[in-house]
């Protein structure tokens, strides 16, 4: 099999969903054209109608009741993207469709606040980049997020959202006016402080640099921020656990988290080829290392285990995280989203009488 990098993307295969009933591999066929340059993969946005957007949740490992997604597919192109499998419902490749061919929701504010309004809809904080990222590239364009905000705000719903793009940057006036009531957190995914590491495994994200110039200035604004050490890899970054943390720190972070990488179906084919191209002379030693986590599996979609990993060494990564986290001063304290001031919006047509 031929591992090829295209510059700005993630993947280094292009592989079908697991409900595809036909594989297509590129071969030589003699003619002497398989070392052909293909065509590049351009990031392509198609509209996606969707009747709703608010999903529930009831993972009993989950922080959050409900979450919202603006976005199918990221261009992002993070290689560790557990999210990966779900395009294969659309019938396109986790690999480089996921980072090329997205999906967007135009409609999403709208049917936000359709939702918000039934007379039925309980208050709870509502999470923004559970699957993906809500500040991704085309963002900048769309705008849908924005339009998402400018919806919390307006009834004064809480909110958390979670990203790796300094664009969140840009809504510092709907956060800074959401944080004064308690109202919003924000997490900012940091993978590794190393720039040339980030790019392979994050090729179309923030630089780790930028990530921690936002991290202080949302908390400078008023808006709480904390880092996100997310996903952690054996062998590849965890050893720079410590150091992530104390740069959040230092960057005006005041709580932490972290998960383990996660490999759900066909992600484990595109990590592990990313792996032999990339970094071939780890790749053994952290899928071996990953099995030694997951139970004698590479993934484990067990609650309670699926984001920490079980076993001695999973132990020793929870102790060190608790260890800096102390040391440092991380999530000493916590203040719950407020869920009192929520003011529901007027149905669609209907006026407000005063």
């Amino acid at each position: 099999m031929k591992h090829e990098v295209t510059k700005g993307r993630g993947a280094t295969l292009q592989i079908e969903g697991r409900f595809e009933q036909v594989a297509r591999e590129r071969v030589d066929d003699g003619w002497g054209n398989a070392d052909d340059l293909l065509p590049p993969f351009r990031t392509t946005v198609t509209i996606d109608s969707a009747r709703s957007v608010l999903q529930r949740h009831d993972s009993p490992d989950l922080p959050f009741n409900q979450s919202l997604n603006a976005y199918r597919g990221c261009e992002h192109g993070c290689i560790y993207c557990y999210e990966r499998p779900s395009h294969g419902y659309l019938n396109l490749s986790p690999g480089l469709d996921f980072e090329t061919k997205l999906f967007a929701k135009p409609d999403a504010a709208k049917l936000l606040r359709a939702e918000l309004a039934k007379p039925s809809y309980r208050c709870l904080p509502i999470a923004l980049g559970s699957n993906t990222d809500p500040y991704q590239p085309i963002e900048r364009e769309w705008k849908i997020t924005r339009q998402i905000l400018e919806v919390l705000a307006e009834c004064r719903h809480p909110l958390s959202i979670v990203t790796k793009s300094a664009l969140v940057e840009r809504d510092l006036d709907l956060l800074a006016q959401l944080a004064r009531d308690d109202l919003v957190q924000v997490f900012i995914s940091v993978t590794t402080l190393d720039a040339e590491l980030a790019r392979k495994l994050e090729p179309r994200a923030s630089s780790p640099r930028r990530r921690l110039q936002a991290v202080q200035r949302l908390n400078e604004a008023g808006v709480p921020c904390g880092v996100m050490v997310a996903p952690v890899i054996p062998f590849l970054t965890d050893a720079e656990l410590e150091n992530v943390l104390q740069a959040a720190s230092d960057h005006g972070a005041r709580s932490a988290h972290y998960t383990l990488l996660r490999l759900p179906y066909e992600l484990k084919d595109l990590f592990k080829d990313w792996l032999v191209t990339h970094y071939p002379l780890k790749a053994e030693h952290v899928m071996s290392r990953m099995r030694e986590m997951r139970g004698g599996k590479e993934n484990d979609a067990q609650f309670g285990s699926r984001f920490t990993g079980q076993g001695l060494f999973a132990e020793l990564l929870a102790r060190r995280f608790s260890i800096a986290c102390e040391r440092i001063g991380l999530n000493r304290a916590s203040v719950p989203l407020a869920t009192g001031h929520f003011n529901p919006p007027s149905p669609a047509g209907q006026m407000r009488l005063f």
